[in-house]
């Protein structure tokens, strides 16, 4: 059982991926009036994400794929008020509310770039974007998603992103990430979508299907995935 287990996360496992952001330059930062005279409302606005062209981070997104995601993404959680993303990138597939700081309102695509544009939330983290952009601190978002990296042959260290399944954009002041992130990648969990297109963690995944199966059958189950896993390749 450990062998297919470290099979299977090693071979089909997504990797968490954030990005450099753009530069803080190209950034556009929007203040409206709100619903009550006493209330301003702050946008961010500018260049979200990047296909086909080499990144900073030294990936390339293929614009299909982008655009599939991006189209996803606008229909599960931009129509319905969910887009929304954190200050400074976790180490997660997932976006906590309670460091929820921003709520993507658009994404629309440009050539080979998508454009944003968020509300900055009144929460907590929200606060803390508003004073920041108040005191004259440039931000800018950066996206969050899982993937696999499949190297360039022939290339120095560039690498292509297969099957790219977007998480979240977050808004970070800084391009350096935290140190669990080793040029951008999450390399200690892997995760998988599960049939509801939730992000699961790789392990908890397997496990949880293993356990639920009749003893009689978890020979045959540990085939059937290994074999599937392996088509993957």
């Amino acid at each position: 059982m450990e062998i297919a287990r470290e099979v299977i996360n090693n071979i089909m496992g997504l990797n968490l991926i954030v990005e450099t952001p753009a530069p803080k330059e190209e950034f556009e930062y929007i203040v409206e009036e709100g619903k009550s005279s006493d209330k301003q409302e702050f946008f961010i606005k500018g260049p979200y994400m990047m296909a086909e062209g080499v990144n900073r981070n030294k990936r390339i997104y293929p614009l299909e794929e982008m655009q599939r995601e991006v189209k996803r993404y606008n229909n599960l959680m931009v129509k319905t008020g969910r887009a929304m993303g954190e200050l400074n990138h976790p180490t997660t597939a997932d976006v906590d509310l309670e460091r929820a700081c921003h709520l993507v309102t658009e994404m629309t695509q440009d050539g080979n770039v998508f454009y944003g544009k968020s509300k900055v939330l009144s929460t907590p983290t929200g606060m803390i974007v508003r004073s920041l952009i108040n005191d004259g601190v440039r931000v800018g978002m950066s996206s969050r998603a899982l993937g696999q990296l499949i190297p360039e042959s022939g290339s120095d260290g560039i690498n292509r992103v297969k099957d790219f399944k977007l998480v979240a954009v977050d808004c970070v002041a800084d391009p350096s990430f935290p140190k669990a992130f080793v040029n951008g990648i999450l390399e200690s969990k892997q995760y998988v979508v599960n049939k509801y297109g939730q992000f699961e963690e790789l392990y908890d995944n397997f496990e949880s299907n293993l356990s639920n199966l009749p003893k009689k059958n978890i020979d045959s189950y540990l085939k059937d995935n290994i074999i599937k896993f392996i088509r993957g390749l």
